[in-house]
């Protein structure tokens, strides 16, 4: 009895084996190789799939998604004999399984290398100044190189992308310095532009000031001009209305001769003809205020040493 369960057992395990090797399950977005006595038969596609355990075995399993490959800096010589070093980044996917298992052999180190020929042949046609800032020319052309090339192998090359191009030390030192200088003189562009503008603004606000100070001279000119004609009419219709006899004329222009007189310029002032009549009349009225001979005492006796009685002198 104990070699039939024997038997038994490994009859088991076998079926096991056999129904593990038959169903394969292949997950989204990948893909299976399948092989029969070493020779192709057929691609798993994602699911559940059978095979014939012992006979078809599973060669490769290939991601179908896209990858992203960066290669490492890689030095390229320039039109102008200078040497770049380049990273590189392709963005590739698998579309066919087939080719991409029977058609190269690592299709990964086959990418890089071509990324490196054609990075090469690209480079070596242009100059320094022409690479730094010729990306998306170059991403294109390289980018064409590769998906035509690598088509054939059942690979689509979607992107390529330069993550960095580093030139010779000394030639990053002069470019260094050439940006500062550039940047020195952008920043004395715009310093002059910004004192240029503040005198224009200065400029304009002078002017503006000068204009509104000569508008308020001529307008308190004309103000104090108004005032004085009006005073001066004030005391022109006062005077009529007073009706002031020659006597207090004269008095007046006597008081105003020493202000004629006044100031060390005045060397020659003229005397208006009104000036004698008015002298007269001055000396007429003063004649009137002198005591008269004989006076009499504060008894009207005309004698003793009293204090002498004056006449108010009449205005008419």
């Amino acid at each position: 009895m104990e070699p039939v369960i024997i038997v038994l057992i490994i009859l088991v395990v076998l079926v096991f084996i056999a129904l593990i090797k038959t169903i394969q399950v292949i997950p989204q977005a990948s893909a299976a190789i399948v092989e029969r006595f070493g020779r192709y038969t057929r691609t798993l596609n994602a699911g559940l799939n059978i095979v014939v355990p012992f006979i078809d075995t599973i060669r490769n399993r290939i991601d179908l998604r896209e990858q992203v490959v960066p290669f490492p800096p890689q030095p390229v010589i320039t039109q102008d004999n200078l040497v770049v070093n380049i990273d590189t980044v392709i963005y590739y996917q698998v579309t066919d399984a087939r080719a991409a298992t029977y058609e190269v052999a690592s299709y990964i180190q086959a990418i890089e290398q071509l990324t490196v020929t054609t990075l090469r042949n690209i480079i070596g046609g242009m100059d320094l100044e022409r690479t730094l800032t010729s990306r998306e020319e170059i991403n294109a052309a390289l980018r064409g190189v590769l998906d035509e090339a690598t088509g054939k192998w059942g690979i689509r090359v979607n992107r390529v992308e330069l993550k960095a191009i580093e030139p010779p030390t000394s030639i990053q030192d002069s470019m260094e310095k050439q940006m500062r200088a550039d940047r020195d003189k952008r920043a004395a562009i715009l310093q002059a532009e910004g004192v240029r503008q503040s005198e224009i603004l200065r400029a304009e606000g002078e002017k503006q000031s000068q204009i509104l100070r000569a508008e308020g001279e001529a307008k308190a000119a004309a103000l104090r001009a108004e005032g004085e004609a009006q005073a001066v009419r004030t005391v022109f219709e006062a005077i009529h209305a007073g009706d002031p006899d020659q006597k207090l004329l004269s008095y007046q222009y006597l008081q105003m001769l020493p202000k004629i007189a006044e100031g060390d310029a005045n060397k020659l002032w003229i005397v208006p003809s009104e000036i004698g009549d008015a002298l007269k009349g001055l000396s007429g009225a003063m004649g009137n205020f002198a005591p008269k001979p004989g006076g009499s005492d504060s008894t009207g006796n005309g004698t003793g040493s009293g204090p002498e009685r004056r006449e108010k002198p009449s205005i008419d």
